[in-house]
Formats: structure tokens, sequence, C-alpha cells
């Protein structure tokens, strides 16, 4: 069946709306500011344990209508008068984690944890058949996040503000809600029971429009690779590292196709260990088998294979390898995969144990004007130099009897699969159907009973039959058939090159006080427990790199999705700290060993304070400052981050990473791409003085942990390069400027200093 595409609705003042597939990013700031409403709905499964200790899987229709949420156990729109399931507030203080895939009854799915930021013992967990799902409801509940702030700064009643912050119990039954919502969309209709897993997906995002670079890698970080093409194989072109090959023992090599579906397809056929799939397309590591499961994004799977198509050997081989996979924020799928070894899997009879070649898979989505779904398809690996290059003078005649040529041939194989398998295409189209108009926008109060209104965690608590009497009205709904319209960007690839080359430039007067004279910034001056490094040599040093080396919103961006090279950072980084704790800890600008806290800090008119949390045993903090020489406008972009609300702090705080040195794996795992922190991991803020210090919780995420416990294994052979910025989503903030950058260079993780508590 097709799958609908996301539709959210936006309710005017006057009675009128506008309908739309998805969001761009920085739209709900716009949208927001109208005043609007937005409904998100489709087809979930709802995970928890009943009151003996069961565990159960049930099938459920979630429904978001801008900060209120409802369950239901069938489709309203196809049931009038059904009441919900469950029903709440999703509040200020909701926190959404993707734990990745699970196996359940049998099936795979991807899972949502929720919880309390205050009280973590609240919490929920919802299931989606697809990774791509889980992602477009993670923004889903962002939006609704918004929508409730939004409200808040509108000066909602006191009543309102105490509802979405009173505390419930996950445990027992909450007054049920005795108003309903009008207007639900009609979405699809339920195929089967609710004890089945369904690979039935809801109507979230099919065609919401991602931003566009124009970078060939995607990345925001220019990175120093010289791909060129060296061979063909079946419309999949085979490149190598030229600059790397000079330079290192061994050989990036990539192989790229197009293939004609989505991204979540593709990424579902390279991850699925169903034998009948992969034999259709992968001839080198299609026996499979899982071995282990250590968290949603981290597998060990054992496989084997007859190499005489390969070689003249006429033994058989087996492999052990881990896959290790992330989803970036901008839709972009990571498989990183790693020659293993697993006491479960001991070396067989008959079989000769091999290692495969550490590779990666990078899986994006491409824009197409038709609208139809495309997706880059890249598998990377490394090659030993001397292997390479005597392949390449026999004209690769000996390469097509090796493993890394295996490896690289299954990009063709996954386009030849897809491309004759019209099922994985079909389930990328989408079809968009929209209700009548509502000329009623819901009230802040429409939600309140006698005890106020519930949290979202009641939505996903334990469920009981509904006790509300009161009928429940549905619009009439009808599909209509909608041609997309695509806005034809006024682009060449003279401009994207024209763009390289533009850099940004900061107005600093319209951030800093241009009346007051700058004070002089020497970072000799001020002292941190990591030392500032005086060239590139050094090591276990930090240094301030400027930000040519990052591509950031250029001033046309919201009309060409234009970005240009980073100019100067607006603040200076003056010291950083690398300490060691039993655990991670907050509000370290208030401890007396804190440089805030020192007499030079007093004196500066503003200090940024990023507290960098490092999960592991033991925990570690890099803490950076950053400074002013002169007070902040507060009416400047930079002014309205300091004294926003966290919800509008966690839309705009950004970070660009780059590795400029290291394992390319892990470059991989790093990637170059734009993350808003606050979106990703739980991010804490203290404003206070002349200060804002923001606590980045990377252990947060399990996708962040994850990928620094990647780094910490490799960090005393990294050069690290990270910019700070605030994301600019109106016309009046851009062009995007750096607010600060720093360079770690090969730290070692016992150079950290304990710091008592």
């Amino acid at each position: 069946m097709a799958h609908p595409a996301p539709v959210f609705k936006k309710v005017g003042s006057e009675g009128g709306s506008s309908e739309s597939g998805g969001s761009e990013s920085g739209g709900s700031d716009r949208f927001f500011g109208g005043g609007g409403s937005f409904e998100y709905s489709g087809w979930v499964y709802h995970l928890g344990v009943n009151s003996i200790g069961h565990e159960y899987c049930h099938l459920r229709y979630l429904c978001i209508r801008g900060k209120y949420v409802e369950m239901y156990k069938r489709d309203p729109n196809e049931n009038p008068g059904i009441k919900p399931l469950r029903r709440g507030v999703i509040g200020h203080t909701l926190m959404v984690e993707d734990l990745g895939r699970r196996k359940v009854n049998h099936g795979d799915v991807y899972v949502l944890r929720f919880y309390n930021r205050l009280d973590e013992t609240k919490k929920g967990e919802i299931a989606c058949p697809t990774a791509g799902e889980v992602k477009k409801w993670m923004e889903a509940f962002d939006q609704a996040k918004q929508q409730a702030d939004y409200e808040l700064s509108r000066g909602a009643s006191a009543r309102n503000k105490l509802n979405m912050e009173a505390e419930i119990n996950l445990e027992g039954h909450r007054p049920r809600v005795r108003r309903y919502a009008h207007g639900l969309k009609r979405l699809i209709k339920i195929g089967q029971g609710p004890e089945k897993l369904l690979r039935q997906s809801s109507n979230l995002g099919a065609n919401s429009r991602s931003e566009l670079y124009y970078d060939a890698d995607g990345g925001d970080a220019i990175e120093a690779h010289e791909w060129k093409c060296v061979r063909t194989i079946n419309g999949v072109r085979i490149f190598e590292d030229v600059a790397e090959a000079k330079s290192a023992k061994g050989v990036l090599v990539k192989a790229v196709g197009v293939v004609e579906a989505s991204a979540d397809t593709v990424f579902e056929v390279v991850l699925s260990l169903d034998r009948r799939q992969r034999y259709e397309w992968d001839t080198l590591t299609g026996d499979l088998e899982l071995v282990d499961s250590l968290d949603g994004h981290y597998d060990v799977v054992y496989g084997a294979f007859d190499p005489r198509h390969l070689t003249w050997w006429q033994s058989k081989r087996d492999f052990v390898f881990s896959r290790q996979w992330f989803h970036g924020q901008d839709g972009t799928y990571t498989i990183l995969q790693f020659p293993a070894v697993h006491k479960n899997m001991p070396p067989k009879n008959g079989y000769r144990r091999t290692k495969i070649y550490p590779s990666t898979w990078e899986i994006r989505n491409l824009h197409t004007l038709s609208g139809s779904a495309r997706c880059l398809v890249a598998q990377m690996l490394e090659i030993h130099c001397k292997s390479w290059f005597k392949w390449k003078k026999n004209n690769f005649l000996e390469f097509e009897k090796t493993i890394p040529f295996g490896l690289l041939s299954q990009v063709s194989g996954l386009k030849e699969y897809i491309g004759a398998t019209p099922a994985l295409t079909f389930e990328a189209s989408t079809v968009i159907v929209h209700s009548k108009t509502s000329d009623v926008s819901m009230p802040n109060g429409e939600c309140e009973g006698e005890e106020g209104a519930d949290q979202f965690y009641d939505a996903i608590a334990v469920e009981s039959s509904s006790s509300s009497s009161e009928d429940e009205s549905d619009n009439e709904v009808e599909p209509i058939k909608k041609d997309k319209k695509v806005k034809l960007k006024n682009v060449s690839w003279a401009i994207a090159s024209l763009a390289l080359r533009r850099d940004s430039v900061l107005d600093i007067g319209k951030e800093l006080n241009p009346n007051v004279s700058p004070l002089t910034l020497d970072p000799s001056d001020f002292h941190g427990t990591l030392q500032q490094g005086k060239d590139e040599k050094d090591t276990n040093c930090w240094t301030s790199p400027g930000g040519s080396g990052f591509m950031i919103r250029g001033k046309t961006y919201l009309k060409d999705n234009t970005k240009v090279k980073g100019g100067d950072p607006l603040l200076k980084l003056i010291a950083v700290d690398w300490y060691t704790l039993e655990n991670s800890i907050t509000k370290l600008a208030l401890h007396p060993r804190c440089l805030v806290q020192s007499e030079a800090g007093k004196k500066l008119p503003f200090i940024l304070v990023i507290n960098l949390m490092v999960p592991a045993k033991p925990n570690y903090s890099l803490v950076l400052y950053y400074a002013a020489d002169r007070p902040v406008n507060k009416d400047s972009l930079l002014g309205k981050f300091i004294d926003g609300t966290d919800l509008y702090r966690d839309s705009r705080f950004k970070l660009i990473p780059s590795i400029i040195e290291g394992y390319w794996m892990v470059k991989r795992a790093v990637g170059t791409k734009a993350c808003l922190l606050g979106k990703a991991v739980t991010c804490k803020y203290l404003r206070q003085d002349n200060f804002l210090e923001i606590d980045v919780d990377i252990g947060s995420s399990s996708v962040a942990r994850s990928i620094i416990g990647l780094v910490l294994g490799y960090v005393t052979s990294l050069v690290v390069d990270l910019a700070i910025l605030i994301e600019a989503k109106e016309e009046a903030d851009l062009p995007e400027y750096i607010l600060g950058t720093v360079r770690l260079n090969r730290v070692r993780l016992d150079s950290a200093v304990p710091l008592d508590v």
C-alpha cells in the first residue's frame, strides 16, 4: 500500500487553513509565530508491561494536535464516536530518545522512548516499523514542544502553566478529559489486528523538504578528499581518494550509485538478515545470522561464503563482523562494519576464518523535480596501497577476484535488485489526504478537565478503557488529489562553486554593542587545565582555528539554500578545561575552580560556557570558555539566545564537527554535518550574572554514546575541529556567523584533571 505523506494543518485567526507536507528546518518558528495549530497522526506500536508483568505490543493510532496527544485503539476517522484510550499534554519537560532496532514478536521494530527529564521514572515507549518513521515522529513531538513553548510565551494562563508542569503518576489511571478535538484527518485503513507486527506506515513526512547542500559529500565542513573515478560497474562508479593515497599506507576506495528508492527502504534492505532477500543482491555476505545485539544501534553477525567465484581457493570462508548504524538529523543513514571476535562464534571445522575489510555505508535521499524517491548510496573501504596500485597496473584483472571487489559490488547488486523489485519502490510513493478546512482553532483550555490536563506520559502508560460519555464529532473528510508544486531554485554549479569561494561577513556591531570600547582578550591571562598549543606540532592541547573550514548559511539561504565559508568567530576562545569525574555534573560555572568565578572572569562582559559531558569510566567533561570583548545587544540573535527559553535554545544551538586527522572510519562515523544539539541530546542551561552555561549530556542519547565510544578509542590520534553557532531561521538573522571554534589536537585521556564536586 502507498505511504501517506505527512500532513500538518495551520488554523489561522480568520478561520482559514493552509496544509502542507512536512516542514523545513526553521519552519516551526515562522509557523508558530502565526499562532496556528498542526496535526500529526498515524499508526504506531505501543510497548509496555501490564499489571502482571507480561510484555505487550499493541497497534495504536496516535494523534498529535498542537501540544495535545491522543491514543486510539482504532482510526477515529473510520470509527466516529470512538473515545481515546489515552490523552495528555506534551510539556516542556518531555524528552524523546531513539532506542534503535528491537526484536518484538519475531519482528524488528524501531523504538522511541519518552521520559520526563526531571524524573526519568516517568517514561513509556512506542515503536515504528521503519527508522524513517521514528525520525518523523521525533520531529512531530519537537514541533509540539515548540507549540507549547510558544503558547507559554504568549502569556497563557497560570492554570495552563501549572497543568503543563504538573507531575503525574504513570502507574495509576488519570481522570479522563471530557472534551475532544475536531477535524481529525483521514489517513490509512487498519489492515489486520493489533497482535501482528504489520509493516504498515504512518502518514508522517514522506515528502518533507530537507535542506539542500551543494558540496559533493553533503557536509558542513570542508574535507581534504580528492575523489577520482577509476572504474564503473553496471552504472556504479568506483572512486579512489588520490589525496590520501599520496601520504597514507592505505587507499580509500568507494562505490557510489543512485538507487530508485527512498533512503529508508535501502537502509532496511542493507540491514536485513533475510537470506532469501540477500541472495538477490549480495554475492559476498548473503549468508548472515545474528550473533548478538548489544543495543538498538549495534549488533554482531556471522556469515560464510564460498570463495571459488572470487579466488581459486577451495576451502570455504567464514567471518564475524559488527554493524553500528546512525540516523543523522538530515535523514542520512551511516552504517559502520568492523571485523570482530565473539565468544559465541569460535572458528568452525571446514571453514577458514577471514576478516572482512572495515567498511561504511552512507545512504541519503536525493531531491528530484518529479518528487519520486531516489537516494545516493556509497560504500567505502580502505585497501592497502601496494595491492591497490598492483591491481590498477594490471587493469583490475586480478581485482575482480578479491574480497574488496565483492564488497564494492554490493552497491551494484543493491541497485539492480531494488530496480527489479517494484514492491520496494512502490513503498516510497506518496498519497496526500486532506480534511476539509476547519474554521475553529483549538483553544488553550480545550483539554482541561476538573483535574487539569494530563501530560503526555499518560498517553503511553498502561492502557485502560475510556470512561468519557461525551460524543466525539468528526469533520467530513475527503481525499484531494494534489499536484506537487516544486519551486525551481535558480542555482547552477557555477553558483555552487562561487559559494565555496565566498566567505560569510560578520557584522559585529549587530551582535555586540558598538558604542563600548572592546577589551583586549589574551588567552594567556586565563588558565584552564588543558594547555593552549603553540603550533601544529603540539599535542594534548587546543587551538582556535578560523571559520573558513566550515560551511554555514549564506544571506540568500532561504531562497536558494546556498552555503558559504564561515568567517572569523564572534567570540574568542580563552581557555579549555579537561576534567575527569566519577559522575557527570552540571552547573560547572558555579564551581569555585571555574574560570567564571575568577577575578579575571568576573570582569568580562559575557562568557559562553560549553560543558561537553563525555560518558565513560570514569566520566569526562570538556569545558570550553568563549568570551565577548564587549556587551551583547539584547535584540540581537545572540542576545535572544542568551535570554531565550530552553526550547528556543534547543532549536537553535548548533555544532559542526570535523575530524582533520585520524582513522577514516572514525571520520565517517562523526561526519561533517551540522547537528542541532538540543534535539540530538539533552542540553541544560544556566543563565546568571555575565555568563550562560550549556551542559551537553552526550550520554543521554544511545547513538551519541556509540559514536563517542568509538572516538575515545582513537582520541590520541585525532585532530578534531568544532564550530559552535546559532542556527539562523529568519531572513533578518542571515547570514549565519560562527560563535566560536576549537581544535583539539590528540588529547590524552590520562591528562584529564580530577574535579572534586
